[in-house]
């Protein structure tokens, strides 16, 4: 795939750019290994003060850089505006809290006494250089969800962006270095997926972490475990969104809408499968297919469109393919259903809801990237927790419900990560975020999530 800005709303291409050559991500590599070692031994202050001093940046620039998300991957301008907004906020919470969250460790004295130690802590320190390889579909809050932290405990980062949205990319980076961070503590390669294998292989590189599809995390947890590195995958999510008999249905589907078709549908921990109980699916059906047909599509930087293209042609043509699939072995559109005919140009899809879902289709087990939703009718609770469990994915979950008996019984059976109750599922800043099954490991955010590139270092001292 040729590293290029390419309108999704036209399919113009606007600006290609040329992959680092070999001896270039050599000097890469031996920047970000020398900026690790001065980085590494900067106090919190001085962290914070960048990490800050970047966020102030990203704030005067939300304008500007949202009209570039939105030139290269299709996202309403309005949300692209609220991505910029959202990382502001997380820049900030890491600059606040990472000192605290990273503070030593003292175990219980009975626990020392027991080892013969007359004191002990632990305390984390830095892995060093973490490669990650990040997606297009949020291509702001992804980086900068693991810069924030990554570069508070004190590793260096290097971006392998997706291919699709190199001018972010190098924004990313020309924001870090403004921002008064030293030479090398973040650094973009506009390198293809080819080049992957050998940088995380390269003894300075640490660590990696992937946000994407499954076949990009298997390939690079496979590369990461034969060098034994350290990785964490956020990969894909078919995340169920259960609406039970005690639900408020009117809220439930108005929500449904906003989490189905959330950036053009395009985004992991978008609810996709739609599990209604029968005493209230009618009800909620209705008001659901009422939601998605209201919506506006089209041109992306127009404030008053919900859902603008698909990034990607390749993109929109496996999703009509998922479409066309459950359509031809007997699902039903109870609207969309193929491709708006007003809009001749660029990469999109009408807002679709399919009833009448069956495991032979393959929508019933893949994930739908775009604005299409399956909708189910369930008969009990035990029906809905396995028809969620009934797939690869455990990202996320959304339910609906007023019952505290059903909220337990949830929280215990539903195979994800998260469970949102009354809710739509978004991640922030002070909450783990990540998966189970196929749609990954390990957490981001929160205090576990600048944990995972530390070295957490048991310091013993003898009687």
């Amino acid at each position: 795939m040729p590293i290029a800005t390419v309108d999704p709303a036209t399919g113009e291409t606007l600006e290609t750019f040329e992959a680092l050559s070999g001896d270039e991500i050599e000097r890469r590599l031996a920047t970000a290994e020398s900026a690790c070692a001065r980085h590494r031994l900067s106090d919190f202050a001085e962290r914070a003060r960048l990490l800050n001093r970047a966020a102030d940046l990203l704030e005067e620039d939300a304008a500007d850089i949202a009209r570039t998300m939105t030139t290269e991957m299709g996202k309403p301008v309005k949300a692209a505006e609220a991505e910029a907004a959202k990382c502001v906020k997380a820049m900030r919470w890491y600059a606040e809290h990472a000192e605290g969250l990273l503070a030593d460790e003292h175990p219980a004295q009975r626990d020392v006494s027991d080892s013969g130690a007359e004191r002990a802590i632990v305390r984390y320190r830095p892995l060093g250089v973490v490669l990650a390889v990040m997606p297009w579909n949020f291509p702001l809050w992804q980086v900068v969800r693991f810069a924030a932290p990554a570069l508070m405990a004190g590793n260096v980062a290097l971006l392998k962006h997706a291919s699709n949205v190199p001018r972010t990319a190098l924004y990313l980076q020309d924001l870090f270095t403004r921002a008064g961070y030293p030479e090398g503590c973040f650094q973009t390669l506009l390198i293809g997926s080819g080049a992957v294998e050998d940088i995380l292989r390269d003894r300075r590189v640490a660590a990696a972490t992937l946000t994407g599809s499954e076949p990009a995390g298997r390939s690079v947890a496979s590369v990461a475990g034969d060098e034994i590195k350290k990785t964490v995958l956020e990969l894909g999510g078919s995340d169920p969104f259960l609406v039970l008999p005690s639900a408020d249905v009117e809220r439930a589907a108005a929500t449904a809408v906003t989490a189905r078709v959330q950036n053009n549908g395009q985004s992991c921990i978008a609810a996709k499968r739609f599990i209604v109980h029968a005493d209230v699916y009618d009800a909620f059906r209705e008001r659901f297919v009422a939601g998605m047909r209201e919506l506006t599509v089209g041109d992306p930087m127009d404030e008053n469109t919900d859902v603008g293209p698909l990034a990607t042609e390749q993109g929109r043509d496996d999703l009509a393919e998922l479409v066309d699939d459950a359509l031809g072995k007997g699902a039903a559109a109870l609207c969309g259903g193929q491709r708006p005919k007003e809009l001749e140009r660029g990469w999109y899809y009408s807002p679709t809801v399919l009833a009448d879902v069956t495991p032979q289709m393959r929508i019933h087990r893949e994930e739908a990237f775009g604005p299409v939703a399956t909708l189910y009718r369930v008969a009990d609770l035990d029906e809905a927790v396995a028809l969620a469990n009934d797939t690869p994915f455990g990202l996320s979950s959304n339910v609906w419900t007023r019952d505290e008996a059903d909220v337990e019984r949830c929280v215990r059976d539903l195979e994800a990560g998260g469970v949102f109750f009354n809710g739509m599922t978004a991640s922030h800043p002070g909450l783990p975020f990540g998966g189970v099954k196929r749609s990954g490991y390990g957490r981001e955010l929160s205090g576990h999530g600048i944990r995972e590139f530390c070295n957490a270092t048991t310091v013993w001292h003898g009687a």
